[in-house]
């Protein structure tokens, strides 16, 4: 990987090649490697914040820019920015062919880079593996890397791909069968935790595609559903869905809270207390 120039407050920008792709990728601490992989639209202020707290852990971080504008506050005018931002990410993710977002049983061809960059990362940061966090749009491609690179923590947030639109797409995770097997294979030889995160009534992230993970996986899953139903004594909204980012309640004793702490225990057992 070569580093050219400082961009983002105390992240390095860096350009990774695979298979004639070259993407930007913004770097920030030490230790064994965690890639975070944003949701839309991109990486905003709170997702720099959730990977702030992977690096006061003691891991280094690498974030793939795939869409968006890097560090653009996303509510910088409200609703409208917010709106007008994730359709300018979204909408080209749709178009372009890295992003399978509506067939079922196909992996998006984007992980192959995302799987390169992870062996990268790993040999160069050193540790016995990495840890992967996707989000939303890019939430199961944390499960879609382990067979391929060295992932030992991996954590699927909301994911959301193939969009939930007939039955069958709400119970896919976005890889092919062959690909799936792997993954699972790998999950039972490495003696893998998968962590997946989402809210109850997200219907982005529906709970069919948390049920696959179960059949799939067993024990080797752990799902949390946060609630947020109406009335939950937690305050959530009904269509609340970045349970590490946007909808954080950062406070002890909130369940958004626990989870995050979740995740950091699993960099921390798999990549740091070995």
């Amino acid at each position: 990987m070569t580093v050219s120039t400082v961009d983002l407050e105390g992240f390095t920008r860096a350009e990774f090649t695979h298979d004639g792709s070259t993407r930007t990728v913004y770097r920030a601490g030490e230790g064994p490697m965690v890639v975070i992989i944003a949701e839309m639209p991109g990486i905003t202020p709170p997702m720099l914040t959730f990977a702030r707290r992977v690096i006061d852990l003691g891991c280094s971080v690498a974030l793939p820019h795939l869409f968006g504008q890097p560090g653009r506050d996303f509510e910088r005018h409200g609703t409208r920015s917010t709106i007008t931002d994730v359709v300018s990410s979204i909408v080209p993710a749709c178009v372009s062919r890295e992003f399978t977002v509506l067939a079922t049983g196909q992996t998006s061809p984007i992980m192959r880079w995302l799987r390169a960059l992870g062996c990268d990362l790993h040999e160069e940061c050193g540790g016995p593996g990495i840890g992967v966090v996707g989000m939303c749009f890019t939430g199961g491609f944390a499960l879609g890397m382990i067979a391929d690179a060295p992932v030992l923590a991996p954590v699927l947030s909301q994911p959301s791909l193939p969009f939930a639109t007939t039955a069958k797409a709400k119970g896919d995770l976005n890889l092919s069968p062959e690909e799936l097997d792997a993954a699972v294979a790998t999950c039972a030889a490495r003696d893998l935790t998968v962590l997946g995160l989402r809210f109850t009534d997200d219907k982005l992230s529906p709970p069919e595609r948390f049920a696959t993970l179960r059949t799939l996986l067993g024990d080797r899953f752990v799902g949390v559903e946060v609630d947020s139903s109406p009335g939950n004594p937690w305050g959530h909204a009904k269509n609340a869905h970045s349970v590490l980012t946007i909808d954080l309640i950062d406070e002890e004793g909130q369940p958004t809270r626990d989870a995050l702490d979740m995740v950091l225990d699993l960099f921390r057992t798999r990549l740091l207390e070995t």
